[in-house]
């Protein structure tokens, strides 16, 4: 859902933005470069601190570099395999530091390795889920599923959250609870979504084989090699 109508309502917004970048001669893999540095820079510094608050600010600004790469390379019209090849992988990095970050504070000052385990949990089965897909495609399936929590899911809950819990620093009692709440509904979203995309591959699959092996498939294939 997120996918579907936040990203075209942000894509029309900063539509102006990325012309000005273009304008000034910035390439879409220089932005797509420096908002991943910014991303992994906020979560790395501030998060493992405990500075929610300033952590998702600093990761939110560079954040929408995601949108903003994507309308630059549609406006030059220099859409590529290596550009998007780039941004997936620059992704993954991005959601690594982040849940990386977070990791850090439990297992040092926040001091609940059962929330580290989570975070740690949650970095792991979000960089799966983008494999089965990016998998399942690889052998000529569909992959015909989105899951409950995507990427964008598993970021705006986590942000959110970590933003709105790093408001206890300036004294709202019991806020600092969201970001755990947070973590366990993206822990068990990605199992789910995980799950739901293995059993679809594994239908596909099925599915792909049994028409190949169809007395059809196979009569046409007799009749192609007269």
């Amino acid at each position: 859902m997120l996918n579907k109508y936040a990203r075209a309502f942000f894509t029309r917004v900063l539509t102006p933005f990325a012309a000005f970048l273009i304008r000034r001669g910035v390439s879409p893999d220089t932005v797509t470069l420096l908002g991943t540095a910014g991303v992994v820079a906020g979560a790395l510094v501030f998060y493992p601190r405990g500075e929610f608050f300033w952590g998702t600010v600093v990761i939110t600004l560079f954040v929408f570099s995601d949108l903003v790469d994507g309308n630059m390379a549609r406006q030059l019209g220099r859409t590529s395999r290596w550009g998007a090849f780039l941004d997936s992988t620059l992704d993954r990095v991005a959601d690594g530091a982040i849940f990386g970050g977070f990791a850090l504070w439990y297992a040092g000052s926040g001091n609940d390795n059962v929330l580290c385990a989570v975070s740690i949990f949650c970095l792991a089965s979000g960089q799966v889920v983008s494999y089965t897909k990016a998998r399942g495609e690889s052998i000529g399936l569909p992959v015909a599923v989105n899951g409950l929590v995507e990427r964008a899911e598993r970021l705006v809950i986590s942000l959110v959250a970590a933003g709105l819990a790093g408001l206890h620093k300036f004294g709202v009692p019991g806020i600092q609870y969201l970001l755990p709440i947070a973590l366990w509904i993206v822990a068990v979203g990605s199992l789910v979504t995980l799950v739901q995309r293995v059993v679809t591959v594994r239908r596909e699959s099925a599915e792909a084989e049994a028409a190949a092996a169809s007395p059809d498939n196979a009569s046409q294939g007799s009749e192609a090699a007269k």
